[in-house]
């Protein structure tokens, strides 16, 4: 069952997966148009079948420049901001409207159709829905498919590899494998809600990870990594805590990277804290 505020699968905005789509829903446009002509689009105006077949293309590969203008925009934007499933939903419709609105406009002003301008709209309102939403639909069930395989795939050889290089692998509420990284780059965890952030070391650069997960499960299967809880919202790798400060506002955790806030101790997990750090530096 999908979950409307969760985020977009990441392997949506993947440059390749948009070319393939763009290519298989022009694709799907012309085979489907020429071939079922959907409310009887050959008729409406007095042309031959193969100038329906050239126009119908020219005009569906002009209006599909919309979803590719679209994709673009989709693509920039999830890489400064999170965009959730009913956003993308959204986000299709506006496709749907603004195509349904070129359509409209160009049979109205190029082909000179003398019907009324909303009896168009409406029309190609329901031809853009149907020629979009079923190759939308047929790849967002491949994608899926596609990625559920990869990822059986590498959790199937990431398992002897994970122990080899002592790897911290991060699952998300249905137990499939979203990230993994070796436990000397991870900083801290980070809760949002329903979901948390897993702060780690990059090529030098502090990067985030988001995936669907509370803090508490990923507490469990996190125990004994030396990764641990401090806080209600955050857990700590205490091989990267330099300093324990007591202060009017509690204790703090200074890590060894600079710019980074001070990680906050809650009194619940003061013994824990105190424990673990008192072990790390006997080692």
């Amino acid at each position: 069952m999908i979950k409307f505020d969760m985020p977009l699968p990441q392997y949506h905005n993947e440059k390749k997966n948009i070319v393939r789509l763009v290519l298989f829903t022009s694709l799907f446009a012309l085979v489907f148009i020429n071939i079922y002509e959907p409310f009887g689009a050959a008729r409406w105006f007095s042309v031959t079948p193969f100038q329906f077949f050239t126009y119908s293309s020219l005009t569906i590969l002009t209006g599909v420049l919309i979803v590719v203008i679209s994709r673009i925009i989709m693509y920039n934007y999830c890489k400064r901001h999170t965009l959730f499933i009913w956003q993308f939903i959204a986000w299709v419709f506006a496709e749907i409207l603004f195509m349904a609105l070129f359509y409209s406009l160009f049979e109205k002003f190029v082909l000179y159709d003398d019907r009324d301008f909303e009896t168009l709209l409406k029309m190609s309102s329901r031809n853009t829905a149907l020629v979009l939403l079923l190759p939308y639909a047929i790849s967002w069930l491949w994608l899926s498919w596609h990625d559920k395989k990869e990822q059986l795939a590498r959790m199937t050889s990431m398992k002897e590899e994970t122990v080899a290089q002592d790897m911290i692998a991060f699952f998300d509420e249905k137990g499939v494998l979203k990230f993994s990284v070796k436990k000397e780059n991870i900083l801290y965890v980070e809760s949002a809600e329903n979901y948390v952030n897993i702060c780690y070391m990059n090529k030098d650069k502090v990067s985030k990870y988001l995936i669907r997960e509370t803090l508490k499960k990923l507490e469990q299967s996190l125990e004994g990594t030396g990764i641990v809880r401090c806080h209600r919202c955050y857990m700590v790798n205490f091989d990267k805590v330099r300093v324990i400060r007591r202060d009017k506002e509690g204790l703090k955790l200074e890590l060894n990277m600079q710019g980074l806030e001070d990680i906050p101790v809650s009194k619940t997990y003061i013994g824990t804290v105190m424990q673990t750090f008192t072990a790390h530096i006997r080692n």
